[in-house]
């Protein structure tokens, strides 16, 4: 196997949740242009169109399933739909993730388990319903986003710290466990990113942002695009003997 064929997924068929906007879209793109089909999982069916219409213009299959997260039985028919429609299932980007901003004190049992549920449940339940099939398949590659609160504390954010701690653990469990398989489980850690969801620090905040971004080494902060050349990495023949691992890409924020 040549370098250059170590990252073609010419014929690979990827999920991607929460992959019509954002890092997920950054990824699903990169993953395409390597050559893998792609499978939009959201909730958006808008948004999802239009990720969709990016996504084919690379020249791959791209499919769009609507799917709340935190219901196992969705996550089932993401998983059976995907099969269906695409004939397989090699590869699982567990993105989806949502925060919510309040000190500790102030969150209620619900806002805990409605972050913890989606970012932390879901990869979970999305990985075990993939597994058998990627077990049948000869082998597969997962790959789920953490953060810097996996390792950094959160005051506005605790469970969106903990769940991404979590993540992290769940990786490198999964990784342990799935070996035998041939599936390898790693995890991206972003730094800071343009996105929706960011995009409003700026203005909400200045002064945090431009704490931020004197802090990165690199100088700004990061595209989607940027986190695709790691999803491909970790989704490739490149990273056969790559497991339990957790890839930082963040400018080097987290050094500086």
């Amino acid at each position: 196997m040549t370098t250059t064929n170590q990252f073609d997924l010419s014929g690979k068929v990827a999920v991607v949740t929460g992959g019509n906007g954002g890092l997920g879209l950054g990824i699903a793109l990169g993953l395409a242009g390597a050559g893998a089909n792609i499978v939009v999982a959201a909730r958006s069916v808008e948004k999802t169109a239009q990720a969709l219409e990016e996504i084919r213009n690379l020249g791959v299959e791209a499919h769009g399933i609507t799917v709340d997260v935190t219901q196992e039985p969705a996550i089932q028919r993401m998983v059976t739909s995907t099969i269906d429609h695409m004939g397989r299932l090699d590869i699982l980007v567990n993105n989806s993730g949502i925060a919510v901003r309040a000190q500790p004190q102030d969150l209620t049992a619900a806002q805990w388990d409605s972050v913890v549920d989606v970012n932390l449940r879901a990869a979970f339940l999305a990985s075990k319903e993939a597994y058998p099939h990627m077990v049948k398949a000869g082998g597969g590659k997962i790959i789920n986003l953490g953060s810097m609160y996996s390792t950094f504390g959160s005051d506005w954010g605790a469970p969106y710290a903990a769940s991404k701690g979590g993540v992290v653990q769940l990786t490198k469990s999964l990784a342990v466990a799935w070996a035998k398989d041939n599936i390898q489980v790693n995890a991206v850690v972003p730094g800071w990113f343009t996105t929706d969801l960011t995009r409003g620090i700026q203005d909400a905040d200045p002064e945090r942002y431009d704490n931020i971004s004197r802090r990165i080494p690199t100088g700004h902060w990061g595209e989607p695009s940027e986190l695709s050349g790691a999803a491909v990495f970790l989704a490739s023949a490149a990273s056969n003997y790559v497991t339990g691992s957790v890839l930082t890409v963040d400018g080097g924020y987290s050094v500086a």
